[in-house]
């Protein structure tokens, strides 16, 4: 039998742990019987709260390889060996939501640490993650250099870019993002992007908070207690709806004059996927119960981003809210992690065109949208 192959996973930006909890939940098999699967030994955070969250669910407790350091800092000459890298680099300065700063902004430039990792340690393959918002960032360029950069990185690497909707994916929740993989050139491999799995059939809100029932002692369950004014307004904003449905009376609506953002108390739908959970924001932008008058509780918005039950989040009530805001949804980044696996395992699987390609499905500059047609791997 041949030897097993665990890849060796670093992270930046690692935040609680979303996107390693899926790589590392990834594991199959070949013709063979040669296993295939992916461990962290390194990551990297500038949040205390969020290192501690993910040394304690993704390393055992262990925090001697998290760093809680700013990544400027880090020396990655000095990190363990790695075999892919993780980085779902600080969103900020590429969001539609607020001023598109792209690389002028404080946070748009630090995937470049992300570039400096490969060009030191040439792993076999890293993901990236980002926000939709970060094809329209300085006018395109943002993206088009950034998938530059990062196909010249180390030994080069063979980029797919692909816009996620992960309420495809069996998230519960509308959530799209960007996630770019790179293999690198030399072991001639080519990943495809994995079809939809939950595409029409999607798993509900309902579905998530309720089945099965969150345990009593349940961590990060505390409800939050809602003033008199919110559980009233609650009280008329049907499923589904926010805060500017004609139904509110006048006295509790909010006298704002410029944009209405969509999220504002707005209560999710226990018949569709939950709209996307946010990890900042004032009031009404907690996420609310459909049936219940008030915000849902961290472990709610935590089964919403596919956390286990057992996953423990670090830190003060709203300390939680933003890590499990910002962090990517487990399961998606599972499926693709799969993928990853059985292209190097050389196992078929369904696949689809990436949405965002230059043209010859390697998802490089000059994005353009593709029609997503379901396919068979050779």
């Amino acid at each position: 039998m041949k030897r097993d192959k665990i890849f060796k996973l670093a992270e930046l930006f690692c935040g609680p742990g979303g996107l390693s909890l899926g790589l590392t939940s990834a594991s199959l098999s070949d013709k063979g019987g040669k296993r295939y699967s992916i461990k962290s030994v390194w990551a990297n955070d500038i949040d205390e709260d969020s290192c501690n969250t993910y040394a304690r669910n993704i390393h055992g407790g262990d925090r001697s390889n998290v760093v809680c350091a700013p990544v400027e800092t880090i020396n990655f000459e000095k990190i363990p060996r790695f075999d892919v890298l993780a980085f779902g680099f600080p969103c900020n300065d590429f969001s539609i939501v607020g001023e598109q700063k792209g690389f002028s902004g404080k946070y748009g430039p630090l995937y470049t640490y992300g570039v400096k990792a490969i060009n030191i340690h040439n792993p076999k393959w890293f993901i990236a993650e980002n926000v939709n918002g970060l094809q329209s960032a300085n006018n395109g360029k943002a993206f088009e250099k950034i998938l530059n950069d990062l196909e010249m990185a180390g030994k080069g690497y063979r980029i797919t870019a692909h816009l996620y909707k992960f309420e495809d994916y069996g998230v519960p929740q509308t959530r799209h993002r960007i996630v770019i993989i790179g293999i690198r050139k030399d072991l001639e491999l080519k990943f495809k992007v994995p079809a939809p799995t939950t595409k029409n059939k999607y798993i509900t809100a309902r579905e998530a908070i309720e089945y099965p029932p969150i345990p009593e002692n349940a961590p990060n369950n505390e409800i939050t207690k809602q003033s008199e004014t919110v559980i009233e307004r609650l009280k008329h904003i049907p499923p589904g709806e926010n805060v500017w449905y004609a139904g509110v009376p006048k006295h509790l609506r909010l006298n704002v004059q410029k944009a209405r953002m969509s999220q504002i108390y707005k209560r999710l739908h226990p018949d569709k996927p939950a709209y996307t959970i946010t990890g900042s924001g004032g009031g009404g932008t907690h996420a609310y119960h459909w049936k219940e008058n008030r915000a849902l509780t961290n472990r709610e918005r935590a089964r919403i981003q596919t956390f286990p039950d057992d996953f423990v989040f670090e830190g003060s009530k709203e300390s939680a809210r933003k890590q499990i805001g910002m962090a990517v949804p487990s399961r998606g980044a599972q499926i693709i992690a799969e993928a990853v696996l059985k292209t190097f395992a050389g196992i078929p699987y369904d696949w689809i065109a990436p949405k965002i390609t230059n043209g010859n499905g390697n998802g490089m500059s000059q994005p353009k949208l593709f029609e997503t047609k379901i396919l068979q791997s050779a």
